[in-house]
């Protein structure tokens, strides 16, 4: 291990599980959050870290960090707060896979902020995204009902949004794989505030692109009740499941995957099996955030302390 790392006046020991070491995106994660590799912007040596794995051309000096990745388990020292409460989102988290749609703009045409535009810590940042001040998590806000708060929507909602939109995070258009595949969206997160639609706060999708429509939004209610909607085709009505339960206001895990033509959502380590009717392995993306389904004006608030995308 570098010295530098050794020597950090802040260093703390912590048991850290890595994830598909060597795919596109990297998330390392402690007992009650996950640290994005992109964190490491604020440090030069876990900057060699994402230079090697993201070049594939590692330097000496980050030689033995490139072998503690390698490992499915490691206990490492890591500064105990590596984001900058200063900073934008962009400047703690790797928003390179994200586009981001806001409850704003002319009606029916929301505005949309590009992934380049998110990145770095003077990146995009307003009243309904920003960092939160005391743990540097990213606050996403959505405003309730439109009819009474006037925020946008989406041509095809009558709901508003603050929400993170999955691109390709090399050329920064909308992502589109196939289930096929393994894909799977990992997300730790609090809602602090749900609004008081039927299910609650959608805070996750799968959305089926050439359809339209999402083939799964998971819920989060004002009971801390969580449940996911899967539409069984693109015409059809969705069929809810309750997956699981987290008191307000407490920080939880979620996991959506649809690997092999499979749709799996795991929440707090506890996965559960959805059936996606008659849809055949459509081309698909992630979403994430703050999806408001109010009757009311009430604003939704949910925090995010980490976000991890894998493809393979």
């Amino acid at each position: 291990m570098p010295a530098s790392f050794a020597d950090h006046p802040q260093m703390q020991p912590i048991n850290v599980h890595i994830y598909s070491a060597m795919k596109k995106h990297i998330s390392w994660k402690q007992s009650d959050c996950v640290l994005p590799l992109s964190i490491s912007k604020h440090n030069q040596d876990y900057n060699l870290i994402d230079h090697a794995f993201h070049t594939m051309t590692p330097n000496p000096t980050s030689a033995s960090l490139i072998l503690l990745l390698a490992a499915a388990v490691a206990v490492v020292a890591v500064p105990a707060a590596l984001a900058d409460p200063n900073c934008a989102p962009g400047g703690n988290f790797d928003l390179s896979f994200w586009s981001l749609q806001l409850p704003t703009g002319p009606a029916g045409t929301l505005t949309t902020i590009k992934s380049a535009d998110l990145q770095g810590c003077s990146g995009y940042q307003d009243s309904n995204f920003s960092t939160d001040k005391s743990s540097g998590a990213i606050v996403l806000i959505a405003p309730g009902n439109p009819d009474l708060t006037h925020c946008t929507t989406s041509s095809g909602s009558t709901h508003c949004r603050t929400e993170l939109r999955e691109v390709d995070s090399q050329t920064g258009k909308n992502a589109a794989w196939s289930p096929k595949g393994t894909n799977s969206l990992t997300v730790s997160m609090t809602v602090k505030a749900a609004d008081d639609g039927s299910h609650g706060t959608a805070i996750g999708q799968v959305f089926a692109s050439d359809a339209g429509k999402p083939l799964a939004e998971m819920y989060y209610s004002r009971q801390g009740e969580i449940v996911v909607g899967v539409k069984p085709d693109a015409d059809s009505g969705q069929i809810v499941t309750k997956v699981g339960a987290v008191a307000v206001g407490t920080k939880f895990e979620y996991k959506l995957e649809y690997s092999r033509d499979v749709l799996t959502v795991t929440i707090n380590g506890k996965a559960t099996n959805l059936d996606t009717g008659s849809w055949d392995s459509p081309s698909c993306y992630f979403k994430t955030g703050n999806y408001n389904q109010g009757k009311s004006a009430d604003s939704s608030k949910v925090v995010i302390a980490a976000i991890k995308v894998s493809h393979s």
